[in-house]
């Protein structure tokens, strides 16, 4: 029923978007303004409180729990764990915003800012560490640990219903458990679909850039259509094959840009503006997870903010469930820091190289990128590395990136819906994964006709929204389970210690034979018999 019900929904969506691009669009628009007046200070308060959560439970006594039991070993290495988990999280969306962002906060700051400035230029990078900080990936961990604790822990099914049971019971095998499963499908799939869109847009630009291959609907739906096939074998090879390759690949290819980036660009400018603003990001953070504009009325904070935190908590799903895949062996300390802490930091280094770098070139008039944004944000890549060194190289390698990564999100994302779709079967039948292959990407060239990059952001706010419920419920649940599983673990800890104190002391009392009592040297004196 959950299988048939998520996909039929998403095919309505596509044979909306075939026959009414134009009406689906305005529809859309009319959900997102909704959405945000309605929902978007709940956005802010939940991830916020998502941040702290897993901070405590980091440095609380549940940190040594470890997931999977005290025995469990590590399935995969440090490195390569790290590089799937981040291909998964982040891939496409850092490539397409890493320059454009910057760029685009510099021209249009957030409120308060006078645009084009050096206080621009400072805001633009600081909320771009925000929007790739340590909020998504909290997003992403907490739903991950979830899963993994309870899948490896208590043998649950891989379905984010099971997350609720110590909460709501048996309601999650009726219909409230199915409905949780299908809107966790379906917000997979579109927020999935929204970055397979970014992608599609990006890569069309490189092709543009470096072959002269136009830019259009028909190219931007072929490289879908390529892409999906290659997805497609990706994920029937399965996790420890063709997804672990392609994520080591995909390291491999990023911290390539990145050095040519460093190497070529401003070098001692990227390194002042990392330190200065990672400073003001820590300084400013909680104002900045819970501004609103209730006064200015202002629209910057859900064009961006919101948008990003909505489109987090879709892909939040696809992928918790693929990081907990990944993850048994790990304590939760170690889940946490290696969740929360290092790609976070991963994604400060990317945003002050490639951000630095385009402020610089904008700054000191050696590209107009602002120019180059109001073409399209995907365009601004690729015009900054045209005045580095060997700019035809590095675009060839960003557009191999990109292509990699978006390979590596699709299969991910179809391996996990087919797994939510099969009962949290952790090996799904190849048909599924290849329905879940084909429909996402019909949702992403639907999304990419009716409405462009806009139509992109406005699916993945509306379809985030009923999910946010369901990601608050799973910390108290998760918190709920730690809390016993804890408990239990003491019991039984204080009983086994109690258990050998008392072997020890019967075996020791065994072993050594007490001495014979010593016998009275003194005459027995005879028993009265009237006594």
């Amino acid at each position: 029923m959950v299988f048939s019900i998520a996909l039929a929904a998403l095919a309505l969506l596509v044979l909306a978007g075939s026959l009414a691009p134009a009406e689906l669009a305005a529809l859309m628009q009319t959900a997102l303004g909704g959405s945000i007046a309605y929902g978007g200070w709940f956005y802010l308060l939940v991830v916020f409180f998502i941040v702290a959560f897993l901070l405590y439970l980091g440095f609380s006594r549940f940190g040594k729990l470890r997931i999977g039991g005290e025995d469990a070993v590590p399935e995969f290495s440090a490195p390569t764990w790290f590089a799937m988990l981040f291909s998964a999280g982040m891939g496409i969306g850092l490539v397409f915003w890493g320059a454009a962002e910057p760029i685009a906060h510099f021209a249009e700051p957030p409120p308060g800012v006078d645009p084009l400035g050096n206080a621009a230029a400072r805001a633009a990078l600081r909320y771009s560490f925000f929007h790739w900080g340590l909020h998504p990936w909290a997003i992403y961990a907490v739903l991950g640990l979830a899963m993994a604790w309870f899948k490896f822990n208590h043998g649950r099914r891989g379905l984010i219903s099971e997350l609720l049971r110590p909460l709501c019971g048996r309601w999650v095998d009726g219909w409230f458990g199915r409905l949780v499963d299908i809107l966790a499908i379906i917000a997979t799939a579109i927020g999935v679909a929204t970055s397979l869109g970014f992608g599609a847009l990006q890569i069309g630009a490189g092709l543009e850039h470096v072959f002269g291959l136009p830019q259009n609907t028909a190219t931007r739906l072929g490289i879908i259509a390529a892409a999906m096939v290659l997805y497609l074998l990706s994920a029937t090879t399965g996790l420890h094959r063709g997804i672990k390759w392609l994520s080591n690949l995909n390291m491999g290819l990023a911290i390539a840009l990145l050095l040519a980036v460093f190497v070529f660009g401003p070098t001692g400018f990227i390194f002042d503006t990392f330190t200065s603003t990672l400073g003001q990001y820590l300084n400013n953070l909680p104002e900045m997870s819970l501004r609103m504009t209730p006064f200015s009325r202002g629209t910057w904070v859900a064009d961006w903010t919101i948008f990003y935190w909505a489109w987090w908590i879709s892909w939040a799903p696809f992928v918790g469930s693929f990081i907990a895949q990944v993850s048994r062996g790990r304590t939760i300390r170690e889940f946490i820091s290696g969740v929360l802490a290092v790609p976070a930091l991963v994604s400060f280094i990317w945003f002050a190289a490639l951000g630095g770098t385009a402020l610089h070139m904008q700054i000191e008039g050696d590209a107009n990128l602002l120019a180059a944004f109001a073409e399209g944000a995907e365009q601004v890549l690729f015009r900054m590395l045209d005045v580095l060194p060997w700019s035809i190289v590095l675009s060839v390698l960003a557009t191999t990136l990109l292509l990699s990564f978006f390979v590596t999100s699709a299969d991910s994302a179809t391996l996990v819906l087919a797994t939510m779709s099969s009962d949290g079967d952790m090996n799904p039948p190849a048909w599924k994964k290849l329905v879940w292959g084909v429909a996402q990407a019909a949702v992403a060239a639907i999304l990419l006709v009716a409405g462009g990059l806009e139509g992109l952001q406005s699916m993945a706010i509306i379809s985030a929204l009923p999910f946010t419920l369901v990601l608050l419920a799973v910390c108290f649940s998760l918190l709920r389970v730690l809390r016993e599983d804890e408990e239990r673990a003491e019991h039984e800890e204080l009983a086994f210690r109690q258990a050998v104190r008392r072997w020890m002391r019967d075996e020791g009392g065994a072993q050594v034979p007490s001495a014979p009592a010593p016998k009275d040297p003194s005459p027995v004196a005879p028993q009265d018999p009237t006594v």
